[in-house]
């Protein structure tokens, strides 16, 4: 994984300064979204590593399926990542360049992992709180995990607050030596 991580970097650098030239990150997050999500096809993850496919015939496959979704830019990029055999570390490129495009916007990825849905309006005051404490704008993701019984936990880079049920009981759990 060290290595994919290696390799992706200059790529998504490269893309992230293409992106910032043209104005155009969410064209470029949309079509590395959609590469990722082909590459990570186990069907063609096979492709990729069979020996007997050719390096042309995947990257005909790669830009069949993401036809409609990549403009002539985005092409030459994917034509780029198979003729290197790059493709397997297209979804670290994605998550690289997302980190990048955040920095550059002064966006804060964080994650809400809850027990039940949140509605819109405590989604909103969450994101405004979270906003205010970070000093950052903030970009919400959510995640059910009927584990934690009831409360939330949030994770924003480094900084992680659990209040989940789950956490409660674990904690009253030690200090009772249970």
């Amino acid at each position: 994984m060290s290595e994919l991580s290696n390799i992706a970097r200059p790529y998504a650098q490269a893309v992230f300064e293409i992106a910032r030239e043209s104005d155009r990150f969410d064209e470029w997050s949309d079509s590395l979204e959609i590469l990722s999500t082909i590459v990570s096809l186990s069907e063609l993850q096979a492709l990729i590593s069979n020996p007997r496919i050719t390096r042309e015939q995947v990257l005909d496959i790669v830009l069949e399926i993401g036809a409609d979704a990549f403009d002539e830019q985005s092409r030459n990029f994917v034509r780029i990542l198979s003729h290197y055999r790059r493709l397997p570390a297209a979804p670290l490129i994605a998550s690289q360049y997302e980190n990048l495009r955040a920095e550059a916007e002064g966006i804060i990825g964080a994650e809400l992992e809850t027990a039940y849905e949140i509605n819109d309006e405590q989604r909103g005051k969450l994101i405004a709180a979270l906003e205010t404490r970070l000093g950052r704008k903030v970009r919400l993701s959510s995640k059910l995990d009927e584990n934690l019984i009831g409360g939330a936990v949030i994770r924003a880079g480094d900084w992680v607050i659990d209040g989940s049920i789950r956490a409660r009981l674990e904690k009253l759990s030690s200090y009772l030596g249970v």
